[in-house]
């Protein structure tokens, strides 16, 4: 999925548009290495080297990964969209946020 979430991070760069990750490597070094070796430029959180960590545990995550899509006001909208799915599901919040400003 990386490659994809750098190309919108990217093609989003001048929009009210943040990508985070949480990573449940085993430890900060391990997660270190891998948003080099990937290039991950976006906030990438480290939930303690568990899946059953801190932030999993608070968002109820269950499996990895998990996406969630969240709007303007911090409501998730969408789950578990990938690829072009994922790519519509920020499209129309955006435009949303667009209609609402005006």
């Amino acid at each position: 999925m990386y490659p994809h979430e750098r190309s919108l991070v990217k093609r989003l760069a001048d929009k009210p548009f943040a990508l985070i990750g949480v990573n449940s490597d085993q430890s900060r070094e391990e997660l270190k290495a891998v948003l080099k070796k990937e290039e991950i430029t976006w906030r990438s959180f480290w939930d303690g080297g568990s899946t059953r960590g801190p932030i999993a545990t608070a968002w109820g995550v269950q499996a990895w990964p998990t996406i969630y899509v969240l709007d303007a006001n911090g409501v998730i909208r969408y789950k578990n969209v990938r690829g072009e799915k994922m790519d519509e599901a920020v499209d129309t919040l955006l435009k949303e946020l667009e209609k609402s400003k005006k």
